[in-house]
């Protein structure tokens, strides 16, 4: 029969082996979300699940650093290959953000645009002490599509300038800007250096903007539209329908198409109290 003193070492062993598996069948039972149809989630969903889990419990806030894949291979028993898949798209989704030889941190909250007013999407990432650019992908005149046509009360086949821009925050792209204009009512719009100031603030600046008109739809962007935002095909997206008149004549027919993961819509205000609430 073994010693007091090796029967104490012993024990004690087998104590942190015991601890050490429930710990490890802990992790994994963490990392592994309850599937509604009975089959288990890719190893990598798992994974992405268990790290929404620590950001929705708080228990990980906006720049809390992420665990390292090798700590996470470690922890969770999964190979490498799947804790970067699964780190890739959390971060394509926009709940992580990845610096490059520093780490994977958790990303701000989505940034939020009011529907009441014209807000220039530039000054709003600013305002949040982000970095803001965009990018102009075309600009040019052309026969107007019929929705087009229809939207600002032209004639079939009528002539309007048409600009898109990628809007980024911090480097990621957040707003698709898909614009057309009227040549009548802002002639020289074909002419200015979008480079130096965005479409939006020139109309700004030369055409008051007496009526606006917002529709918000959901929906799956266009195969181009993805590529341009950066994002999978299949991503749902928020899109902002603006149309803005002068005088009764229609100024700009815009979409901007925002990435559901990156970007929410929203307004405050005080409701008229002669109206009648509903």
């Amino acid at each position: 029969m073994p010693a007091p003193a090796v029967r104490d070492k012993l024990r004690t062993r087998g104590l942190a082996k015991t601890r050490k598996a429930r710990a490890s069948s802990a992790s994994a039972h963490q990392a592994e979300p309850a599937a509604s149809n009975g089959v288990p989630a890719a190893r990598y969903e798992q994974v992405k699940q268990y790290i929404r889990n620590t950001i929705d419990s708080g228990e990980r806030r906006a720049g809390d650093r992420i665990p390292s894949e090798l700590d996470l291979v470690e922890s969770l028993g999964v190979s490498r290959m799947t804790v970067n898949r699964a780190l890739r798209e959390l971060t394509n989704e926009g709940l992580l953000t990845r610096v490059s030889g520093v780490g994977t941190f958790v990303a701000e909250s989505k940034p939020q645009s009011t529907l009441l007013m014209i807000a220039h999407i530039g000054d709003e990432i600013r305002s949040r002490g982000h970095e803001y650019s965009y990018q102009t992908v075309l600009v040019q005149r052309e026969v107007a599509p019929v929705h087009v046509s229809n939207a600002l009360g032209l004639p079939l086949g009528a002539s309007v300038f048409h600009v898109i821009c990628v809007h980024r925050e911090n480097g990621l792209p957040v707003q698709l800007e898909d614009r057309y204009v009227n040549p009548a009512i802002a002639p020289d719009f074909i002419e200015q250096d979008f480079s130096a100031t965005r479409p939006s603030e020139y109309l700004f600046s030369v055409v008051p903007a007496h009526d606006v008109e917002h529709v918000v739809d959901a929906g799956l962007p266009g195969r181009a539209e993805a590529e341009l935002l950066e994002i999978a095909p299949e991503e749902p997206c928020l899109t902002l329908m603006r149309r803005t008149w002068t005088s009764g004549v229609a100024v700009t027919f815009a979409r901007f198409v925002h990435p559901g993961s990156r970007y929410r819509l929203g307004c405050r205000f005080v409701p008229d109290t002669s109206q009648r609430q509903g």
